[in-house]
């Protein structure tokens, strides 16, 4: 063949023809259906009318499934981040999956996943970022909580148990969104058996989630990481991803703790290393609304009385909303306290704050102030709590100086690190300090690609925010040194403890939150410090902190100017309130004597005003501080600066929810009404002026001449003219294109002209009747769109309630709410939980309802799974995951007769549903819940034991369980018997009166009275006589109380590395295995060998008179007893001689030899004969077949014979005839 292949023949495409034409309208979008349908109307008509009946029911049925029933939206305006666990076993790449999600939206490396990691994935969506271990007490804990599942799947191994038990624990605690993700997918060579195996895995996915849940492939893994544009598209999806509200998540309030800090006295831990600790635990609230000096659960330890709870700064905030594609990299967030990431590490002894590389080299280079910070932190006397409270900086020339609330108001956006390796040597890991990579722009979580023509302007940006943030930070630490070096404090970094929040409570609390300008902030912190220092002793309540701050605002211009001039100097100064003061007052005198005559009329309406806010201000008395709002309402934000803008999240408006007090009356005595603009600003209060437009009486008399138009009165006969003027502003109201006005002006010369009266009066109709068909004809508008348009106006109202009052009064209200970042603080804590922290394990704190503290009987339904293999036995302790809680219990497990009985069950049944009783905590009607019988390591077997839901809350079951009484007849009569055996005293038996009873045979009785003799026997009558041998036995229903036993489960409390070997309660058969104990059954159990004696019956007795009676053939004839043989005829015995005997045992032998010789001669004969009766049957079957076969011959030969008379017959006689 010349090593040439023959190159086969193209495919030609037609490039006309009625193919050719459908093939390009199908190209260009279009459909030629809609032709074929002109072309040919009798094809599409309806055929049949119940098939087109079916076909639309079967399309209904399908849109009325998608439907859920709707809630209101109660998600905050800054909602938490949502909470993503990725589960699966072992070594199938979680933590690697979690480093290439986070360094795809942060541009950041992390190292050990410790703890939740939270960050910002695009401008509305933060994301919390949890891995989830093999333990079962982590996969229960952490399906609560979860926002979307991520599942991780070893495609070369396929699915594991724990898939499974995860994916049965979401289904009974709310099932969040669940994704999957298939690894190991590069361990596939073939393309085929890839393809198979993913659609296999899919599939069974499909089964067990639902049709269609999002399955990913991550095909292979690129330097130990994921390739990048399949983590991003995976970035992408769940960042647009939608959550539906879980019914327990929304109606408790809860927190997954990101930082722990024991706050307990170090002496009192000294002296007694053993005794309960103070902890505040910190983390982003969510569920529903949180009150202070609840009561929580802390999965793992045990439930606890909140002490107090504070709102932070958010550490990890979303970006300002301003019109951008995508995130810069300063709002590329990251926090994670527990894995050493976010700004300010806390650990149990020190505070570590975490500085990019760069910063640090370049200080070290100048004047390596963090030697002499150390050496500050070493010479000090005072305490470190005290100098934070007294130390203020100033971070830029001319700025406010800060306390320590400020900075950590700012330090979620002051974080800006780089990545550095640091050895460890205690936990013997590498920690990753500081981050912040520089790297390009990545397209935000909405979607949005990357803006690559804007590349190198980001980039220049970047660089030049990155100079800025080198110079703050050089400038924050050169402050600090001075700072320190003045007055021997310390850099006011580190969180305040317990007594400052207290002490924050009383002085601190008007410091504005977010102050609108430099000066407020200075301000405030002037008056607070003057209040600190006058020492006020208590509050009366009878003036609010709104009038305190009013008091201070008249030397507010002398205070700017001062600090104008301290501006200049770069310094920080404390008393900066006393220093404008003082210069005011000389001002003061310098000006001379007489200024005491100026003003006389505003001091005197000041006294008028004191005397009248001595009214006691009820909402101070009753909810506490009431914090006040800066009323500075500026349009352009201020930088401080030029860096850092100051973050407001109430919006800025006129008006603020409940500012006025309404206990309290100011009379304003500050208007002037000689002036005209304050007449004018009353002037629509009275019947004269200008009102709205629905209660204007000249407007709704020219409305109702325009609605009836030209009437005749018929008493004069006389007919009115409707004006047209309002018609035409009626008009014009619903066409904004003209002035209202000058519409009307107009209108008023065409009085007179009826034929376009009459035109506008037809148009009119015709657009009423346009709105009404709008309105009433829409067939799209459903119910369901009814009820989603009402709850969408609930929700919005909830959100304008409060939407304009300030964080502090609003938590007042009502209560923390979700998206907040709390920090909760629990007295007498267990020190286990300290000492032997894993930051591995979820911390979560999950709020109880009014009653949910509380322990009592639950009624439950409850089912064994399919997959365990065993059933479950009555008073085996079980393990339930019920609300937040994990407890063991010893559950009664019963079933409902059909008469209302609820009968004791030993076992569980094997397909079916029974109920079980338990002691336990409270918990709401219908919360789902799951058992396992074990928590300690894993098994081979599938872990879940039974599902259920809880029904009742109270003891209103009783259980019951059968009786069977046995007792023994001892004197009988006829129908009546007395009865012994079965009860021990006269008062037992008086208590079963009137029950009924049955013997074995099956004659039913009743218990009538108690005998004197024995005692405990009865007097029973019965349907027929009993016998002696009979057993009576009475059936009885016996109550079965619920043992009260509550374990719950501490396995956090564990030390390390056994937190999932924690042991309750053992069943009897794991009792007796440990303990090497042999079951010795009951003797009267055992099976014994049944020895029964024969039973002689008496011969039937026939009286003598029934026998004459009855007929010959009926008389008992048989059964009459022979008589004895008299003797005469009885024949004697023959006495042989031995020659006799000889000669008869001869002949009996000769005989026996003759009858076998005869019996073996007729065997041979008979078998002869058979063998003769088979040589005949053979030859009679010779015979009649030869017999056949001539008869055959016969019939030819005959047939043969009549055809020639035929063929002679038909052509007639021979001639020779």
């Amino acid at each position: 063949m010349d090593g040439k292949v023959k190159e086969q023949k193209r495919h030609q495409q037609k490039h006309s023809g009625p193919k050719a034409e459908r093939k390009k309208l199908r190209k260009q979008g279009g459909s030629t259906e809609e032709d074929e349908r002109k072309r040919n109307p009798k094809a599409f008509a309806v055929q049949s009318a119940v098939r087109m009946a079916k076909t639309f029911h079967r399309a209904q049925d399908i849109k009325a499934k998608k439907h859920h029933i709707p809630l209101v939206d109660r998600t905050p305006l800054e909602p938490p981040p949502v909470v993503i666990v990725v589960v699966g076993p072992p070594k199938v790449g979680k933590s690697t999956l979690i480093r290439c999600l986070i360094k795809n939206f942060t541009r950041q490396k992390l190292g050990d996943i410790c703890g939740p990691v939270t960050i910002v994935s695009g401008k509305k969506r933060r994301l919390t970022f949890m891995e989830c271990t093999n333990d079962i007490n982590t996969m229960i804990d952490l399906a609560k909580v979860a926002d979307l599942v991520l599942m991780l799947i070893d495609a070369s191994f396929g699915f594991e148990m724990e898939t499974f038990e995860f994916l049965n624990i979401c289904q009974v605690h709310g099932f969040p969104r669940i994704m999957g993700v298939l690894t190991h997918l590069d361990s596939f060579k073939n393309n085929k058996t890839l393809r198979k195996t993913k659609k296999n895995l899919k599939h069974r996915f499909w089964t067990e989630v639902y049709q269609g849940a999002k399955l990913f492939y991550l095909s292979g893994m690129v330097y130990g990481e994921y390739q990048t544009q399949e983590v991003k598209n995976l970035g992408r999806f769940i960042s647009v991803m939608k959550f539906r509200p879980l019914v327990w998540q929304t109606s408790h309030p809860y927190v997954l703790a990101d930082r722990m800090e024991d706050l307990t006295d170090p002496e009192r831990v000294r002296t007694d290393p053993k005794c309960d600790r103070t902890v505040s635990l910190y983390g982003y609230l969510r569920g529903t609304y949180l009150k202070n000096k609840g009561q929580v659960h802390i999965p793992g330890v045990g439930d606890f009385q909140v002490a107090d709870v504070n709102f932070l700064p958010d550490p990890c905030p979303l970006p300002d909303a301003q019109k951008k594609r995508a995130l810069n990299e300063k709002e590329r967030l990251l926090y994670a306290p527990m894995a050493g990431v976010g700004g300010v590490v806390y650990d149990k002894d020190a505070v570590y704050i975490d500085l990019p590389a760069n910063h640090v080299n370049q200080q070290q280079e100048e004047v390596r102030p963090t030697t002499e910070l150390v050496q500050s932190l070493i010479d000090t006397h005072a305490t470190l709590d005290a100098k934070i409270a007294a130390s203020k900086v100033s971070l830029f020339s001319g700025s406010a100086s800060l306390n320590p609330t400020d900075m950590d108001q700012q330090s979620g956006e002051n974080e800006g690190p780089q990545e550095e390796l640091v050895w460890d040597p205690n936990t013997q890991r590498e920690r990753r300090k500081v981050v912040f990579a520089e790297e390009e722009e990545e397209e935000d979580g909405s979607g949005s690609s990357d803006d690559e023509d804007g590349d190198s302007e980001e980039s220049d940006q970047e660089e030049q925010e990155e100079d800025e943030d080198k110079d703050f930070l050089s400038t924050f630490i050169k402050e600090a040194r001075t700072e320190s070096d003045a007055k021997g404090g310390a850099p006011p970094v580190k969180k305040q403890k317990l007594e400052e929040k207290r002490g924050e409570g009383e002085a601190g609390a008007e410091v504005p939150v977010f102050a609108d300008s430099e000066d407020d902030l200075e301000m405030s912190e002037e008056e607070s410090e003057e209040e600190a220092e006058a020492g006020r002793a208590g509050d009366s309540g009878h003036c609010s902190e709104e009038d305190e701050e009013e008091s201070d605002d008249e030397g507010e211009e002398e205070e700017e100017d001062d600090d104008d001039e301290e501006s200049e100097e770069d310094s920080v100064e404390e008393d900066d309130g006393a220093a404008a003061a003082s210069e005011s007052e000389e001002e003061e005198e310098e000006q001379g004597a007489l200024r005491w005559k100026e003003g006389l009329q505003q001091k005197a309406s000041e006294a008028f005003l004191r005397q009248q806010e001595a009214a006691p201000n009820l909402r101070k008395l009753v909810y506490g501080l009431v914090v006040a709002k800066d009323e500075d309402d500026e349009e352009d934000e201020e930088e401080l600066g030029g860096l850092f803008r100051v973050s407001r999240p109430q919006k800025s408006k006129k008006f603020q929810a409940n500012a006025l007090d309404c206990s309290r009356f100011n009379p304003d005595t500050s208007h002037n009404w000689d002036l005209e603009e304050m007449l004018n600003s009353i002037r629509d209060c009275f019947v004269t002026g200008k009102w709205e437009e629905g209660q204007d009486a000249a407007t709704l008399l020219k409305e109702d001449e325009e609605l009836y138009g030209d009437f005749e009165d018929l008493e004069t006969g006389q007919i009115h003219k409707g004006q047209t003027g309002q018609q035409d502003q009626a008009e014009n109201s619903e066409n904004d294109d003209e002035d209202d006005d000058d519409e009307a002006e107009e209108s008023l010369v065409r009085l007179d002209d009826e034929e376009i009266q009459k035109n506008k009066r037809i148009e009119k109709k015709r657009r009423l009747k346009e709105r009404f068909d709008a309105e009433y004809d829409d067939g799209d508008a459903t119910y369901f769109d009814d009820l989603k348009e009402e709850m969408q106006k609930q929700a919005e109202l909830n959100r304008a309630e409060f939407e304009d009052v300030d964080d502090e009064t609003r938590v007042q209200y009502e209560g923390f709410r979700p998206g907040m970042y709390v920090r909760l603080e629990i007295s007498s804590l267990p020190c286990e939980f300290v000492t032997n922290f894993d930051p591995h394990y979820p911390v979560i704190l999950g709020g109880l309802g009014s009653s949910e503290g509380n322990v009592g009987y639950l009624q439950m339904r409850l089912k064994k799974h399919r997959w365990h293999n065993r059933i479950l036995k009555t008073r085996d302790p079980l393990i339930l995951s019920l609300g937040w809680r994990r407890f063991q219990t010893i559950p009664l497990y019963h079933i409902e007769d059909h008469n209302g009985r609820h009968r004791l069950l030993k076992y569980t049944p094997q397909h079916m549903h029974c109920g079980a009783s338990i002691w336990g905590p409270i918990t709401p009607q219908g919360t789902g819940f799951l058992a396992v019988q074990s928590v300690a390591g894993t098994k081979a077997n599938f872990r879940i034991a039974a599902t259920g839901v809880v029904l009742d809350l109270d003891k209103s079951v009783t259980i019951v369980k059968k009786l069977k009484l046995i007792g023994y007849p001892y004197k009988i009569f006829k129908n009546t018997s007395f009865i012994k055996g079965m009860f021990n005293t006269m008062l037992e038996v008086a208590k079963f009166e009137g029950a009924s009873i049955r013997t074995v045979s099956g004659v039913r009785g009743q218990i009538k009275k108690a005998l004197s003799t024995p005692p405990g026997a009865y007097r029973a009558t019965f349907e027929d006589r009993l016998l002696m041998s009979d057993i009576v036995f009475l059936r009885s229903w016996y109550p079965v109380s619920v043992p009260q036993f509550y374990n719950p489960i501490t396995s956090l409390l564990l030390p390390v590395g056994q937190k999932d070997s924690w042991e309750g309660m053992r069943t009897l058969g794991q009792l007796k295995h440990d303990l090497g104990i042999r079951n010795k059954p009951k003797t009267d159990s055992l099976y014994k060998p049944v020895v029964r004696a024969p039973r002689r019956f008496n011969t039937l007795h026939i009286p003598k008179e029934l026998q004459k009676a009855l007929p010959f053939k009926s008389k008992p004839k048989q059964q009459q007893p022979k008589g004895k043989t008299p003797r005469d005829l009885q024949r004697p015995s023959v006495i042989r001689e031995p020659h006799e005997r000889k000669v008869a045992a001869l002949l009996h032998a000769l005989s026996t030899v003759h009858n076998y010789k005869k019996k073996k001669a007729h065997t041979a004969q008979h078998a002869k004969h058979k063998e003769f009766l088979q040589q005949k049957e053979k030859q009679e079957v010779a015979k009649l077949k030869r017999q056949k076969e001539a008869r055959k011959k016969l019939y030819r030969v005959m047939g043969q014979m009549d055809q020639k008379k035929q063929r002679s017959s038909l052509k007639g006689a021979s001639q020779d005839d």
